[in-house]
C-alpha cells in the first residue's frame, strides 16, 4: 500500500495519505468511544494506554533517529507543549466517555485553526486582517449552530471538544516558535517520548485502570492505529505542501459520522451539515490567506 501511493504523483499521495490518517482516526475514536462509554474503562487510563502503545509500536522510529535529535535549546517550551497535547487529549477522551456524539464531537474539534488565528494575533503579536478575524468569527458561529447551546437538550460535556480544539490550537502555535530555533525531529520525539508519561500522571491522579483481556485487544489496536495515523499524517506533509494537503482534512468529518452510525447508531441532524459547512468554509479561507502571506513573505 506504501509502495503504491509513493508511486503516484507527490499531491495525489499526500492527500491520499490525509484521508487514509483520517479513516485511522475514525476507527480510533469509534473504539475510543466504546472502550470508555460501553465497556466503562477510565478515560485517563484510556489516553496512557493509547498513546503508550503508539510509542512502543513507533520505538523501531524512535531508536533509528538516536538521541541526539533530542538536543533542544527550548526545554520549557517542548515541555509546556506536550502538556497543552496532553490536556487536549484528556478533554477529547472524556469527552467521548461521557457520550459526546462522535459527529458532534469532530465537527467541534473542527475549530481548532480559528483558536490559532486568535492565539497568533492576541499572544503572538502577529498581523492578522480583518478578513481572517472575519473568517474565525464565522468558524465560531458555525460552532455555536452544531453546539447548540440554548437546546434544552444541551450538555456542558459538548464544550470539552471545544477545549481539546483549544488546547491542540496552543500546541500548534507553541509547534510555530519552535520551528525557529528546533528542528522537526526534536519536536516530534519530545512529543512521543513525554506524551505518555505526563497521561500515565494523569491516570495515576483519577485512579490507574489495568484493562481486562478484552479491553487490552482493543487498546493494543487502537495504539498501533495511533501509530500509523500519525506516520500517515507525516507523509502527507512529507508528499506535499501543507497548503493543499490540509483541506483533505476536512474528509474526517463524513468518516467519524459514518463510523458513528454504524458502531452507535447516531443520526447527525440537519445542523450539524449547515454549521460544518460554515466552519469548512471558513477554515479554508484562512488557509488560503495564509498561502497567499506565505507566497508574499518568501
Amino acid at each position: 500500500m506504501m509502495q503504491f501511493l509513493e508511486k503516484l504523483s507527490t499531491p495525489v499521495a499526500g492527500a491520499s495519505f490525509m484521508v487514509i490518517g483520517g479513516g485511522l482516526y475514525a476507527i480510533i475514536n469509534v473504539a475510543t468511544q466504546y472502550i470508555t462509554s460501553n465497556m466503562g474503562f477510565s478515560s485517563t487510563s484510556m489516553a496512557f494506554w493509547q498513546y503508550f502503545i503508539a510509542l512502543v509500536a513507533m520505538l523501531p522510529w524512535v531508536i533509528k533517529i538516536g538521541v541526539d535529535a533530542l538536543k533542544t535549546n527550548q526545554f520549557t517550551l517542548q515541555i509546556i507543549r506536550v502538556l497543552c497535547s496532553a490536556f487536549g487529549v484528556q478533554c477529547w477522551i472524556y469527552a467521548l466517555a461521557n457520550g459526546v456524539p462522535i459527529w458532534q464531537a469532530i465537527a467541534l474539534l473542527m475549530t481548532s485553526p480559528f483558536f490559532v488565528t486568535l492565539g497568533a494575533k492576541f499572544i503572538l503579536n502577529e498581523h492578522v486582517g480583518a478578513a481572517r478575524l472575519l473568517a474565525t468569527l464565522g468558524g465560531f458561529v458555525g460552532g455555536m449552530i452544531i453546539l447548540e447551546p440554548w437546546a434544552d437538550a444541551f450538555s456542558s460535556m459538548a464544550l470539552l471538544p471545544i477545549a481539546a480544539a483549544a488546547f491542540w490550537a496552543a500546541a500548534s502555535l507553541i509547534v510555530k516558535q519552535l520551528s525557529h530555533s528546533e528542528s522537526a525531529i526534536s519536536i516530534t520525539m519530545y512529543l512521543l517520548l513525554l506524551l505518555a508519561p505526563i497521561n500515565f500522571g494523569l491516570a495515576i491522579v483519577d485512579g490507574f485502570s489495568m484493562p481486562t483481556q478484552d479491553i487490552g485487544l482493543l487498546l493494543l489496536m487502537v495504539g498501533i492505529l495511533t501509530a500509523l495515523a500519525q506516520g500517515a499524517f507525516v507523509m502527507a506533509y512529507k508528499m506535499a505542501d501543507a497548503a493543499y494537503v490540509q483541506p483533505f482534512d476536512h474528509v474526517k468529518l463524513p468518516l467519524n459520522v459514518l463510523a458513528g452510525a454504524i458502531v452507535f447508531g447516531y443520526l447527525p441532524p440537519g445542523q450539524l451539515w449547515v454549521g460544518a459547512i460554515i466552519i469548512i468554509a471558513a477554515s479554508l479561507y484562512i488557509m488560503h490567506k495564509e498561502r497567499q502571506q506565505d507566497k508574499l513573505a518568501t
